[in-house]
């Protein structure tokens, strides 16, 4: 197995709860990134759909070197390249394409996958890869697809991203295959637009329990 494979797998299980972040506004991005980690979470992915996200990845790992920040909607080498070049730790992308499985092994950058059916897991594991996002997991649709695909593939572990609310979590990390869901929810952008990390930090705790939860 690759270094980038092999180094999202080790990731993985340690965030059961990963928040998924939209940055619109590079200068808001180190107060979310402190308001998470003082929730008590240290793992996040933030989108590159923003002109402002790339920008705000690099201000947040200067403002919380303790935290593992990743870079999602990753669609080829070039994102990945500037990625790595903002200072993120991680890759995530709905899909795997071979431009990108080529460049995130070649950069060697930890990456989490996107699949759905059993032939993309399939793909994905023939390049090396056991660590896969589920997308979109569409709310609790999404258990019974991992339910299915966990039965064949014995070794593949799945986040599960895309319209997952808080009370859906327990169902999702019960699943033996399913050590993280992502989700939105813990940095809403009205929040963030508010500037309340008060109330961001208090979401985070909310994902943060979801860890001691599995753990009891």
């Amino acid at each position: 197995m690759h270094k980038s494979a092999q180094a999202m797998l080790e990731l993985l299980p340690q965030m059961p709860v990963m928040p998924i972040v939209w940055i619109h506004d590079a200068d808001t991005a180190p107060s979310v990134a402190r308001a998470l980690v003082d929730g008590g979470v240290r793992i996040f992915e933030v989108l590159l759909r923003t002109p402002a996200a790339l920008d705000g990845i690099t201000a947040m790992r200067r403002a919380v070197p303790e935290a593992t920040i990743g870079a999602g909607t990753l669609l080829g080498a070039a994102d990945v390249q500037r990625a790595l070049d903002a200072g993120a730790q991680f890759g995530v992308s709905p899909g795997l394409t071979p431009d990108l499985l080529h460049a995130a092994v070649r950069l060697e950058l930890p990456l989490l996958p996107g699949v759905w059916t059993a032939s993309e897991v399939m793909q994905a594991m023939a390049c090396g890869y056991e660590a896969l996002k589920l997308f979109p997991a569409n709310g609790l649709l999404g258990v019974t697809q991992i339910e299915q695909l966990q039965a064949v593939f014995l070794r593949a572990r799945f986040c599960a991203t895309g319209g997952i609310k808080p009370e859906h979590i327990p169902r999702y990390l019960a699943l033996k295959s399913c050590p993280t869901v992502g989700g939105s929810w813990v940095t809403p952008p009205a929040l963030v637009a508010a500037r309340d990390w008060p109330a961001i930090t208090a979401l985070a705790r909310q994902a943060a329990a979801f860890a001691a939860e599995r753990a009891a």
